[in-house]
């Protein structure tokens, strides 16, 4: 029997019977006993009273894509909503025996809190329901005019959810759409129309959807985070550091109370041992003393110290350059940040593996997950703003020991052409390089003097020009490939020096580890015969040798200019290639 029908049989069905205990009950009971049966009988069949009889109406597509067509908003969510009520064989999905699930208005409060998830709640008021609802109420009696607007809510609420959860599952901005913003990784593939099913009850699901919950912890911590720091602007937001600030600890400086209050907030004005006005202290002989409140003290000082680790600064608690300014960072712009990074966790995909390399950028460090958590992270050099390390995702596929670095056509066009002419084979020599044809073990040495190096062109060459395994070659000792058209990897250096620098952008585009054969013997613990010290020996064999992974290993190369730690801390970074910029074009506009 039809769902629908069977609905209204039950419901005939219990007028019926509360019709017949109540002509029942007057035959042998007082009237006050006859009107407490009849209430009785009424709180057990409130739904047979007051339910509106009938079949539940049903849709087609062409009703569908008709109203969603009418509205630019919906009309882009097309097809999720045919996907969803196909489904259902173009059943309601709202309704249950003409009355909304409280689905309904959990998604409307939902929605109401947008601004909690960084999107604005205008975008998804596209419908004004409550007219609706109430001349649904009103047409309880009238049931043709009752199913056309059972319709109209079903599919205006539909239409509204993928509104939503397009932009709150996949996003606003579409990176791919736009040229300026660069992201490649792999696509979150997250199917609007079973996540609706999920919230409807009518599948189960390992995500969140129930509760309109977020795919990712990190994306909730920055949503805490945008909620912490919209609290401290309506407060009134921090004060900024006077321009040309310059303090060392134990300096005396009016400018100490802004810094107090920047970083310990408004109620530290003066050092927490003060418990009375601010008294006068020494400082150099022949200065006049200064308030104990302009006192740069220890525990200012540690406070400086952890602001500088927290946004990427060398800890050596000294105000002034690039820690002045990231002080005096204007609140509202780290409020649109944070709402940026929270939109990129939109974009990532709904579940990682359990075992991944992830190298973010703006960070310069590379993070090694396993079984969902990090195993062990080390400092990266990325490339330089005119080499940009490109974002996008794949597989780690060899282990290389003592590899070749073959120099990009970029490289001999930009550095060496006017070393090459002059000198072919002298050049060579001091770099330790040759010119080969072909590749691997078939490759043959190739006569530098036969090439005219100064009018050579990328499309005449034909050859590759590599250096040699050893001390002198670019990628160190080992190199890790993911093969890819960018033709970006990770690998050893023999410029070690560079990870002190706390910005490490120097790279023409590749990515530098700092612990190459930590790394190495991690991604190959479980590949028989290659310990450490194999490693270490095919090393000094100074002989290319590729080895395959067991498995393939999903690697990541990411943008998150902020983040937030295990211990609840956010963490800001320079935006080094102003993809940041691009995102906000995009995203407030």
């Amino acid at each position: 029997m039809n769902p629908s029908y069977r609905s209204f049989f039950r419901t005939s069905f219990g007028i019926w019977l509360l019709t017949l205990f109540v002509l029942t009950a007057t035959t042998s009971c007082s009237q006050d006993q006859q009107d407490r049966v009849k209430e009785g009988m009424q709180a057990a069949l409130p739904d047979a009273l007051t339910r509106a009889a009938g079949p539940q109406p049903t849709l087609d597509s062409v009703y569908i894509v008709r109203y969603m067509s009418t509205e630019p908003r919906f009309k882009t969510q097309i097809d999720w909503a045919k996907k969803f009520y196909k489904a259902r064989d173009f059943r309601l999905g709202w309704f249950r025996d003409h009355e909304l699930v409280p689905q309904a208005e959990t998604m409307l409060g939902v929605i109401g809190k947008a601004a909690d998830e960084g999107l604005n709640p205008k975008d998804y008021q596209v419908v004004n329901f409550e007219p609706l609802l109430k001349e649904l109420e009103a047409a309880r009696n009238d049931t043709t005019r009752r199913s056309e607007l059972e319709k109209k809510i079903d599919v205006a609420l539909s239409a509204t959810y993928f509104n939503y959860a397009s932009d709150f599952y996949r996003g606003s901005v579409d990176p791919r759409a736009v040229k300026s913003i660069d992201w490649d990784v792999k696509r979150n593939k997250v199917k609007l129309h079973k996540a609706l099913m999920t919230i409807l009850k009518e599948r189960e699901s390992t995500y969140g959807y129930y509760d309109f919950e977020p795919l990712h912890s990190e994306y909730d911590r920055l949503k805490k985070a945008l909620a912490d720091y919209r609290e401290l602007e309506r407060k009134g937001g921090w004060p900024a550091i006077p321009a040309g600030t310059s303090l060392k600890p134990g300096a005396s400086s009016p400018a100490v109370a802004a810094l107090r209050g920047r970083l310990l907030g408004p109620e530290a004005t003066a050092p927490a041992s003060a418990e009375a006005p601010a008294v006068a202290v020494a400082n150099k002989p022949g200065q006049p003393a200064a308030p104990v409140a302009q006192k740069y003290d220890a525990e200012l000082f540690a406070a400086v110290k952890e602001f500088q680790r927290l946004n990427g600064l060398k800890p050596d608690g000294v105000v002034g350059g690039e820690t002045l300014r990231e002080l005096n960072v204007p609140l509202g712009q780290r409020i649109q940040q944070i709402m940026m990074n929270m939109e990129r966790w939109r974009w990532i995909p709904k579940k990682f593996e359990p075992d991944y390399l992830l190298v973010n950028i703006p960070e310069y460090k590379l993070h090694v997950m396993e079984d969902g958590k990090e195993a062990f992270n080390m400092p990266v050099i990325v490339g330089k703003r005119l080499n940009a390390t490109p974002i996008f995702s794949d597989k780690v596929e060899f282990v290389v020991m003592a590899p070749y670095w073959n120099v990009p056509f970029s490289i001999i066009d930009k550095e060496l052409r006017p070393k090459l002419a002059a000198n072919p084979q002298g050049t060579l020599d001091r770099l330790d390089m040759e010119v080969v044809k072909g590749w691997g073990a078939k490759a043959t040495p190739v006569d530098a003097r036969s090439i005219d190096w100064a009018n050579l062109q990328q499309k005449d060459w034909k050859y590759t020009l590599r250096r040699r395994p050893g001390p002198k070659n670019d990628l160190g000792n080992v190199k890790f490939i993911f093969p890819n058209s960018n033709d970006i990897y990770l690998h050893d250096t023999p410029n070690d020096e560079l990870f002190s620098q706390t910005k490490r952008g120097f790279s023409h585009g590749c990515v530098r580890v700092a612990e190459p054969i930590r790394l190495a013997e991690y991604l190959l613990r479980n590949k028989a015969g290659w310990d450490e010290q194999a490693i270490n020996d095919a090393i000094a064999a100074r002989e290319e040798k590729y080895v395959t992974l067991p498995e393939k290993l999903p690697v990541y190369l990411v943008y998150f200019t902020t983040w937030v730690d295990d211990d609840g801390k956010v963490h800001f970074r320079d935006d080094i290639y102003g993809h940041d910029k691009a995102l906000s074009k995009e995203y407030f506009n």
